[in-house]
């Protein structure tokens, strides 16, 4: 016990003698501060573990408070662990050694969620659907994802075995499979939407996905006759700053600002230009984004917007605009710290000011008009910040029905996709593949013994009256109308599986075809039925409109265009 004292002893001595050297350039209040709390820190850190009834582990109540400390910040500033930081990794590059499969959980088990064509999982013949019953011979029934996961990567080259249970055809194989390094593509799918429109989907910000951006863009040009391209960043969650800053250098000049960091300390004070000559600086250009756009993806939409390089289509971004800067500590771990916040062309900065209003997600919500400042692209467009980008023309995407909610996060779609898939030897290609009227009955058939149950926004809406009725005292007066409200509004499974069947089959199909033609087929899949995909190609149709929203003199009477 007295080793341990002194050791700790030792290592706070030593953090509050750092500290005289790193806190030279802040007042003397701020610093006395500072070295006070870390010694009211190890004060209570030595009486606690000196004390406390049971047992404690130091290492986790480290983290713990790391993690308590870090998360009164901002959600982006993070510690990073020693054993973590093969993930932190992968978050950047797009690499890992493992067997190219996405997993997910199915009651006790992880189950084969997705294999990546062309690597060891694919190549060993696992397919969606093969529930994992032991790895190197360990049973791993009730283990986390993390952990099976953590299983299942390693160096590359090296070797393990997997033992599946194989639904609806009761058979149980052991694979022997050999890790590789495992690279996702940050640009998934491009391809032609008609004979002049071309797509590409980009995904992550990894390394080099800017040369990826610039061979599909001449490829489309070149070989298939491209006049016109949609940049689909919808769901990409952003990555590295320099691919932001190449990527936006494929459409715009070599020279020009496409982003600005600024910070508390001068060395986090940048400026970004493009260095690079463009691909091509003409060809018309929508780029997609959603809530789900966020950092890079808002880097690159913004400038483009800034620049009247793009018309920008969809939903609002996620509003994202804090610098991460990567800080070695000791033993080995990693503090991802916020250090600046990003702002484009125009001034505008990406940041969400307000951050008492989100979504769910955490994407910016409500804007409250006294936080929103006014800027102008260089047509002379009013832009506004607040939060992430507005898009010039907004489209909702669809509505997922509550059902369909239910189908999918119980697994019955996806479980339903397996079963399909043993009962059918091919399908048709994602272009022209369609679930039949007897097939859909057939998925009915399939739910008879299935447990699933959900709330329609009209229940949920009507219990929360009910419940405010019956504290005010109101609800005894109006018993009886409340009983017929509920009779009305309760929802009827059976028939909400065709009331609700176009949602359904839509997302049945994307499972489907992604057992046949793996990632690109079921991108594909979806992009067959696209609100935000078919604004996109309206707007290529008509040049008047796209040239006139750039240049802000478009006058359709639509509430959905921002000017």
């Amino acid at each position: 016990m007295k080793f341990f004292r002194k050791k700790v002893t030792l290592i706070i001595v030593a953090a509050i003698s750092l500290s005289s050297v790193i806190f030279m350039s802040l007042d003397r209040n701020t610093e006395f501060k500072i070295v006070k709390n870390l010694d009211i820190f190890y004060s209570l850190f030595r009486e606690l573990n000196l004390f406390y009834v049971d047992d404690t582990d130091p290492e986790k109540l480290v983290e713990s408070a790391i993690d308590g400390m870090l998360s009164s910040l901002d959600p982006y500033t993070s510690y990073i662990p020693a054993k973590e930081k093969k993930n932190f990794k992968f978050q950047t590059t797009g690499e890992y050694g493992g067997i190219g499969s996405l997993i997910r959980k199915s009651d006790d088990y992880a189950i084969i969620a997705e294999p990546y064509k062309g690597f060891p999982a694919d190549k060993s013949q696992l397919i969606a659907g093969d529930k994992i019953f032991e790895i190197d011979g360990t049973p791993v029934k009730n283990k986390s994802l993390k952990e099976i996961s953590e299983m299942l990567k390693g160096m590359p080259n090296t070797s393990l075995t997997v033992k599946v249970i194989r639904p609806y055809v009761n058979d149980t194989l052991t694979v022997s499979l050999k890790r590789e390094k495992i690279t996702i593509n940050s640009i998934p799918y491009y391809g032609m939407i008609n004979d002049e429109i071309g797509y590409i989907l980009l995904r992550k910000f990894t390394e080099d996905v800017s040369k990826e951006l610039e061979d599909a863009l001449s490829d489309l040009k070149k070989n298939y006759g491209a006049k016109k391209i949609i940049l689909d960043l919808r769901n990409n969650s952003g990555g590295l700053l320099i691919e932001a800053i190449n990527v936006s250098n494929v459409f715009i000049p070599k020279g020009e600002l496409v982003v600005s960091t600024k910070g508390k300390i001068d060395q986090f004070n940048n400026e970004y230009y493009t260095e690079n000559q463009p691909v091509d600086t003409s060809i018309p250009l929508v780029v997609l984004v959603n809530s789900h756009s966020a950092s890079a993806s808002e880097i690159v939409a913004g400038c483009f917007q800034d620049y009247d390089r793009a018309v920008i289509v969809g939903t609002r971004t996620f509003g994202k605009g804090l610098v991460q800067t990567t800080r070695p500590l000791s033993y080995d771990s990693q503090l991802k710290v916020t250090t600046a916040k990003y702002y484009i062309p125009s001034g505008r900065c990406i940041q969400a000011i307000d951050y008492a209003h989100k979504n769910e997600d955490g994407s910016v919500s409500h804007i409250p008009d006294s936080l929103i400042s006014a800027f102008k692209t260089d047509n002379g467009r009013t832009v506004y910040d607040g939060g992430g980008i507005k898009p010039d023309v907004v489209v909702e995407a669809d509505q997922v029905s509550k059902m369909a909610y239910s189908l999918y996060s119980k697994n019955l779609l996806f479980d339903y996709a397996t079963y399909f898939y043993h009962k059918h030897d091919s399908i048709k290609n994602p272009h022209h593949f369609e679930l039949t009227d007897s097939q859909y009955d057939s998925f009915v058939k399939f739910l008879k013994d299935k447990e699933f149950d959900y709330q329609t926004q009209s229940e949920s809406h009507l219990n929360k009256l009910i419940k405010k009725a019956k504290a005010e005292k109101y609800y005894e007066i109006a018993e009886e109308t409340f009983n017929e409200l509920e009779k009305k509004l309760a929802h009827d499974k059976e028939k909400d599986l065709y009331t609700f069947k176009e949602g359904i089959i839509q997302l049945l199909e994307e499972e489907i075809v992604t057992r046949y033609y793996y990632q690109k087929g079921k991108i594909i899949t979806q992009l067959e039925e696209d609100p935000q995909l078919n604004k996109a190609i309206e707007i290529f149709h008509e040049n008047k409109i796209y040239s006139s929203i750039l240049q802000g003199t478009y006058e359709k009477n639509d509430s959905t265009v921002n000017n």
